[in-house]
């Protein structure tokens, strides 16, 4: 055989790599390209920066993040980047995950942290879904190994509510309910945000009280140094159990406790606001909604159950509210079963399962049968979001938006939707959001019209709610979270871990 012509082709390959340098001088591999390949290879080429490497939409995303449940101590609930998802679309998927979910995603520093009923916290990486680490905290609670105990979630009772992240200490709060020789025990446990190392684990259950009738539902909050952390009962009301809000300081120091319903023959009267989170004043107070007490006819004391409560960081009951026939309420299982909205206007905005919408002053709650005003609106579902003086709230069957001025005070109905789930909506893109009947609605903010719709599959909580951050709309599933981004497309990747201390 006769060798090939080597030197025809070596001329031919010089030809092509002088054309593909005075490509590059030229700028055709300009920032509009598209494709999701790298370049690779060794010598000066390689090296030089080459625009189309990285995903051109990566690099308008705003930052941004979403530390507590409802993005802020007000709940407001509204991404305040700015981000736009009009249209939005399917951006990522995650791994399915140990358990189910039932807080709202948090995100920091470009991670998505949740946590499932398994015992095991997630962060994930913002702009791809991916996993970064996880860490399991303990064996979750078994509820089948106490006899006599009710309640809806299974098989294991472990991390049920949303976690906290305090950006200043870097660190991640979640309660965790783990098995223990025939009962549960509650730990507040606090994680590294880059590492997931374990930091502090502190038991909170109170002395005199069965932890494992004790559901730690409602979303943790941070105040003045300390963790709030409100306990309800599980569904069905199975007793022994009592409403109350532990606050638990960051350092492992003693904690300070508020119990409702502690009267003689006094039980129930549960902190648990649909998963929604304590709210913290300017003052830094906790602001809390309360359930349905033992007390059920006329003529007993009042007990701080079905009412709003102001409490100071340490606990100390500040002022309160209940409606007039709140024993009636309590006997009917029609409590006041929403965080509070405290409204930039000196208002309160009070909902739950009695259909009957309160106003009330800030500054004066009242004590019982003492609010400014009262009257019919929807049956309250989950927690809400609020802008200004409108809030967006979860309602039985889907989401409704009121008014709620001052001067008198008044409550006006602006619309009201039929979308299912009543979950927790929030603000994001100047749109409402929610989750109803396994789907991702986007509402309008001003008609209440659906305006895109996305498919999620079913959620084992009955008040699932999305976030939105880093250019990111975040929806749990039953085992995994789904993003969604709007035309400025994905975020960059995760920021680097500090450097370790020392």
């Amino acid at each position: 055989m006769r060798p090939r012509p080597v030197v025809p082709v070596l001329a031919v390959l010089a030809v092509v790599l002088v054309a593909a340098a005075a490509a590059v001088a030229a700028g055709l591999f300009a920032t509009g390209a598209t494709g999701t390949g790298s370049a690779t290879g060794t010598g000066e080429m390689a090296s030089r920066p080459v625009p189309a490497v990285s995903p051109p939409q990566r690099s308008s995303v705003t930052p941004s993040s979403w530390t507590t449940y409802n993005q802020n101590n007000a709940r407001s609930g509204v991404d305040v980047s700015g981000t736009s998802f009009s249209p939005a679309r399917t951006a990522w998927t995650s791994p399915p995950l140990d358990g189910h979910l039932y807080g709202q995603p948090l995100v920091d520093a470009g991670r998505v942290f949740v946590a499932t009923e398994n015992d095991t916290v997630y962060a994930l990486a913002a702009d791809t879904g991916a996993v970064l680490w996880s860490t399991h905290v303990g064996t979750p609670f078994n509820p089948g190994t106490v006899r006599g105990l009710c309640g809806d979630i299974g098989p294991t009772v472990g991390i049920t509510s949303t976690p906290v992240i305090d950006p200043a200490r870097g660190e991640l709060f979640v309660v965790a309910a783990v098995q223990v020789s025939g009962n549960a025990a509650h730990h507040l446990i606090g994680l590294d945000l880059s590492t997931g190392a374990e930091l502090m684990n502190e038991v909170i259950d109170q002395p005199g009280f069965d932890p494992a009738f004790q559901l730690q539902r409602a979303s943790l909050a941070l105040t003045d140094g300390r963790v709030i952390v409100g306990f309800g009962g599980n569904d069905g009301d199975c007793e022994p159990y009592h409403g109350m809000v532990v606050s638990a300081p960051e350092n492992g120091a003693a904690t300070s406790t508020f119990v409702v319903a502690d009267q003689p023959g006094d039980s129930q009267g549960a902190v648990w606001m649909g998963g929604g989170a304590p709210v913290i004043d300017p003052s830094g107070n906790v602001w809390v909604s309360t359930g349905n007490s033992a007390y059920t006819t006329s003529g007993k004391p009042y007990d701080q159950s079905d009412g709003v409560l102001e409490l100071s960081p340490t606990m100390r009951l500040l002022q309160d509210f209940a409606p007039s026939n709140w024993s009636a309420d309590n006997r009917r299982d029609l409590d006041l079963s929403t965080p509070p909205v405290l409204l930039g206007n000196g208002l309160v905005f009070a909902i739950g399962k009695s259909s009957t919408g309160f106003v009330l002053d800030q500054a004066s709650l009242g004590g019982v049968g003492h609010g400014l005003m009262a009257q019919p609106a929807c049956f309250g579902h989950g927690a809400a979001a609020h802008v200004g003086d409108t809030v967006y709230t979860g309602c039985g069957g889907g989401a409704a938006a009121y008014r709620v001025t001052q001067g008198p005070p008044a409550l006006s109905t602006l619309w009201r939707t039929s979308t299912g789930g009543g979950g927790t909506p929030i603000v994001a893109g100047g749109s409402v959001w929610t989750i109803g009947n396994g789907n991702l609605n986007e509402i309008n903010l001003t008609t209440g019209a659906t305006q895109q719709q996305f498919r999620l599959g079913s959620s084992p909580s009955s008040f699932p709610s999305p976030s939105a951050a880093d250019g990111l709309i975040l929806a749990p599933t039953t085992d995994s979270v789904m993003a969604f981004d709007g035309p400025a497309g994905l975020p960059g990747p995760p920021s680097p871990a500090p450097p370790a201390a020392g």
